[in-house]
């Protein structure tokens, strides 16, 4: 039989090869051309695993762990390879269970429930064993089976969280990944085999381990974790307080909403935001010294929202608060700042006037009788609308801001004066005890709802600019939450499940010859998991609505 040959075009290059080769026998012909291992490749813009089958010409583009979607693939495949190595150097008769729980800085934080303890001598027989594994070269392969199958097979293996999330989900087919006879599943794709899983290292901390990762933008550099113990604190009390509630999974949360009632969810979840920002408004009525309440979060934390509340608690206790948003300050569109691409930087300081800021903060301090600004946003101009305030002794200014924690904005503030603040929207549900949802997931899904109600922006531009946005906030934003006085956690345990209804008809309206289809899809793939609730039971208060709208302010 003449043998079917195909050209694959790639790097610039065409080449020929037999019908039915893997794309991993192709990615060795091209890898001379990267720096770093290839580990994943989009065929005419779909994205594949290598280990898939050429059967047609076409043109491939190669990811390594240096691309976002390398990247991830890296770190699921990484925590397969952790956790077969775990269970091998314990005995599965040592280990109840390992979490795998949230990510601070370049560390994930996990944990090992049973007879074994996570100290640095089995630690460091952990690492030993990884090594090894990834010397070895060992692949990691997948096979795909019936549902049903998989919710019988996940109940056989003691692993009830990913049998209730299964139980939920529409989909008839599982793939499950194996290493060495280790088997899991994973949501997303994984790398070939154990030699791409090079960097790593493992670290105690607190009652588990960190499994520390490189970056992204040098991943062949494992940074030395330096802990943000305030970031940490309020993550694990998110933690503790889903396990509290029998919600700490994706499919505990679907279990409570259909067995239980969604409403009263709902009114747990805001009830303890309510809580903590009361906490917030007492202490700083305690501290009447205290006139700058200075707000800042990465994009999409709730900030403005949060900064009404706040004031909301703050008059309650007996102040008179004047939410102030630092957008207002910012410069005209033609005299913003350019990024190394040459587009508009909105994220850096200069983006601001920071002068007029402080002119205008330092005369309200001293007493005087000041006109604001407003931003209008369409028009990109600064514009003023005889908006004056003037300070009393019970008044306090509330502002908010990406930059408000660091000390350059506010420079000629004096320290006593200012409280800070940091928000963010730190996810506390994981998909199950293995796979979490990063941070960055929920807040880019309420941003793509937000942008779509409020400015008209499209979910194909709001994914394409977050990049953007995420370097903005590793520039500006996350060098300083550990200055802050007071952290918030603006995530609510059952918010994926509202904003869903709201995403999927936007991220559907994205072409699959669109740059931003691979992202869309993984985005869809993961709210599946979610059973959806209506939102007609959110309170008109709630962050939530600051993305969904119907609330009671004017956000």
């Amino acid at each position: 039989m003449e043998d079917c040959r195909i050209t694959i075009r790639a790097c610039g290059e065409e080449k020929t090869y037999p019908a039915g080769i893997t794309y991993g026998r192709i990615a060795g012909d091209f890898q001379k051309n990267y720096e770093y291992d290839i580990v994943l490749v989009q065929v005419d813009g779909k994205l594949q695993e290598l280990h898939k089958e050429a059967k047609k010409s076409c043109s491939l583009e190669f990811l390594t762990i240096a691309d976002p979607l390398g990247f991830k693939a890296y770190q699921r495949s990484l925590t397969l390879l952790l956790l077969k190595s775990i269970y091998h150097v314990a005995g599965h008769e040592n280990i109840d269970k390992v979490g795998v729980h949230f990510a601070v800085r370049n560390g994930i934080y996990c944990t090992i429930d049973g007879k074994q303890k996570a100290d640095q001598a089995f630690l460091d027989r952990v690492k030993a064993y990884m090594r090894r594994l990834v010397e070895a070269k060992l692949p990691i392969t997948k096979r795909s089976m019936e549902t049903d199958d998989a919710i019988s097979l996940f109940g056989e293996y003691g692993m009830k969280d990913k049998e209730k999330l299964f139980y939920y989900r529409r989909v008839s087919n599982v793939n499950l990944y194996s290493l060495d006879g280790f088997e899991d599943y994973y949501y997303g794709y994984m790398v070939p085999d154990t030699s791409s899983l090079k960097y790593f290292d493992l670290c105690p901390y607190d009652e588990g381990f960190m499994l520390l990762l490189p970056k992204s933008r040098k991943p062949d550099q494992v940074p030395v974790w330096t802990p943000s113990r305030k970031i940490f604190q309020v993550q694990k009390e998110a933690l503790k307080w889903g396990e509290m509630l029998d919600v700490a999974t994706v499919g505990d949360m679907n279990e409570f909403i259909v067995r239980r009632d969604a409403n009263e969810l709902v009114l747990i979840a805001e009830a303890l935001q309510e809580k903590k920002i009361s906490e917030m408004a007492a202490k700083i009525a305690e501290n009447p010294e205290k006139k700058l309440v200075m707000i800042a979060g990465p994009s999409s934390s709730g900030k403005t929202t949060f900064s009404h509340r706040l004031s909301i608690q703050l008059s309650a206790h007996g102040l008179k608060p004047h939410p102030i948003p630092v957008d207002d300050y910012f410069v005209d569109r033609e005299k913003t700042p350019k990024d190394e691409f040459g587009q508009p930087n909105y994220e850096c300081l200069e983006a601001l006037d920071v002068e007029l800021f402080n002119e205008h903060m330092t005369r309200l301090l001293a007493g005087e009788r000041v006109e604001l600004p407003t931003f209008n946003f369409k028009t990109g101009k600064r514009e003023y609308h005889n908006r004056f305030m003037q300070l009393g002794p019970d008044d306090i200014l509330v502002i908010e801001g990406i930059h408000c924690l660091n000390d350059k904005l506010s420079y000629s503030l004096p320290r006593e004066k200012k409280l800070k603040i940091y928000i963010s929207a730190l996810t506390q549900l994981n998909v199950d005890e293995h796979n979490r949802i990063p941070t960055t997931d929920g807040r880019l899904i309420r941003r793509i709802v937000r942008d779509a109600r409020t400015r008209g922006t499209s979910a194909k531009n709001t994914i394409a600019m977050w990049p953007s946005v995420r370097r903005g906030e590793e520039s500006y934003i996350f060098p300083y939450q550990e200055d802050a006085d007071i952290m918030f956690n603006s995530a609510l345990i059952y918010e994926i499940s509202v904003l869903k209804l709201y995403a999927e008809p936007l991220l559907f309206g994205i072409g699959k010859d669109e740059p931003e289809y691979q992202e869309a899809k993984r985005l869809l793939k993961f709210m599946d998991y979610f059973v959806g609730i209506p939102d007609d039971i959110i309170p008109n208060n709630s962050i939530l609505r600051e993305f969904i709208g119907g609330g009671c302010f004017r956000v």
